[in-house]
């Protein structure tokens, strides 16, 4: 782990599992063990605002206090994406079985409010973003691309591969909270 100064409160934590760490963190702050406003996950990264104190690292490290069950989410999903029988190729077998019994992770959250990066894909089963990405992808797609699986919260450009779709509301600014996917929520495809 390499622990850098992120402005005058924060931490930037490069670390080799960062969701482990997000929910390992997530669980000190809980208990009263770490002092810090924002744990923000990403690909490579742990990013603590408004850290108050100097953390204990070795009693904040995943193996040192088992994190709190997770919450699951069930996604329905029509598996009529446009993409679905390219992806069906390239697996030699039926997309929408593989993700029914995958049980992914959201490992982080970015590139649109309520967009999860979801972890859980055997490396065999990552596919590359398309050659040329889309102008405009319908809310609710569900997609692939490299080691992580997605639903676009809204319509916006994107190059990942789309193999359903749900109508599942993944942001509302009238729902508390907002996102229905955070860091750490696992989270099953259903039929719909």
């Amino acid at each position: 782990m390499l622990v850098r100064r992120y402005g005058w409160d924060g931490l930037l934590l490069e670390v080799d599992d960062p969701a482990a760490w997000f929910r390992a963190l997530r669980a000190a702050r809980e208990r009263g063990a770490l002092s810090c406003e924002e744990i923000v996950p990403a690909a490579r990264t742990v990013l603590l605002r408004g850290v108050r104190g100097e953390p204990r690292w070795a009693e904040l490290a995943p193996a040192a206090a088992p994190p709190a069950p997770p919450q699951q989410v069930d996604v329905p999903v029509h598996w009529d994406g446009p993409d679905h029988d390219a992806v069906a190729a390239a697996w030699q077998t039926d997309p929408a079985r593989v993700l029914r019994e995958t049980v992914f992770t959201v490992a982080f959250c970015g590139f649109a409010p309520g967009f999860g990066y979801l972890t859980g894909l055997p490396e065999r089963r990552w596919l590359p973003r398309l050659a040329s990405p889309r102008t405009r992808v319908p809310a609710g797609s569900v997609a692939l691309a490299g080691p992580y699986a997605g639903i676009y919260p809204r319509s916006s450009p994107g190059g990942w591969q789309l193999v359903g779709r749900t109508d599942a509301v993944l942001f509302d600014l009238d729902r508390e909270p907002p996102a229905l996917l955070a860091p750490g929520t696992l989270v099953r495809f259903t039929d719909a």
